[in-house]
């Protein structure tokens, strides 16, 4: 078994994506199952086959103890870590070929409470990586995009396992779009976009921050995708078999 987690800032396409990526291997006779990791979560575009909601009663917390909202969500999460040996009971019964991980949408209670890298270095699998999502409407400036990267790297060094990097809502930011790409490939193409928009402090701080991420790699191979029209599924599966398959595609 192979596993993949979403990860992103709220109303990045998480769940969405889980959705298209299952429908992706389904269609290409690859069996693949989903794993929920949010606990407050009502609606979902998919069908979960392991859903920590049946372990974790995220309304029954928050009345118990008296909780508001995030205070619940906080506990809930927590309270995940200690049903792994259940979860992974369910998912040994499922087997599939690729486990697909959607995690909470507040990123923080996933990647920054102990809870979360518990889970991902705790669930058995062959391979794991991250899909770490760049939402298109949030980076359509030079100086978000560089906040989003360092969020990205600070991702990876939270769950410690390879990371793939891929930039949603392609369809809904128009030209935004090249510049975006460009920043991605020319370290002097986002500086300079960096200076028109910022001055003083916040230009300091910004390339300082932007040349320790571009020594790191950071957006080397940021894939852009639609979950609406497909664009780029191809390459976002290819970057996960490099991974996760030693570079072995899945039949077309």
């Amino acid at each position: 078994m192979k596993t993949i987690f979403i990860s992103g800032t709220a109303g990045a396409g998480k769940s969405l994506l889980t959705s298209k990526l299952y429908d992706y291997y389904t269609k290409n006779r690859a069996f693949a199952a989903i794993l929920n990791l949010d606990p407050g979560v009502e609606n979902m575009p998919y069908t979960c086959d392991i859903d920590v909601r049946d372990y974790v009663d995220y309304v029954s917390i928050m009345q118990k103890y008296d909780l508001g909202p995030n205070g619940a969500l906080v506990m809930a999460n927590d309270l995940i870590a200690s049903k792994i040996d259940e979860i992974q009971n369910e998912v040994n019964r499922v087997n599939p070929d690729y486990l697909i991980v959607d995690t909470p949408g507040q990123i923080e209670l996933f990647a920054y409470r102990s809870s979360g890298p518990f889970l991902v270095e705790n669930i058995s699998s062959e391979e794991k990586t991250n899909i770490f999502l760049f939402d298109g409407a949030l980076i359509t400036t030079p100086v978000n995009f560089v906040s989003i990267a360092l969020l990205a790297t600070s991702i990876k060094l939270r769950l410690n396992i390879s990371t793939v990097n891929v930039l949603t809502k392609t369809d809904l930011i128009g030209t935004k779009l090249k510049d975006i790409l460009q920043w991605t490939t020319s370290l002097s193409k986002l500086e300079d976009a960096i200076g028109k928009e910022a001055d003083g402090e916040t230009y300091s701080l910004t390339t300082n921050i932007l040349r320790g991420l571009n020594f790191g790699g950071f957006a080397q191979g940021l894939i852009p995708i639609s979950n609406v029209t497909g664009d780029g599924f191809v390459n976002l599966e290819g970057a996960l078999s490099r991974i996760l398959n030693l570079g072995e595609e899945i039949e077309d």
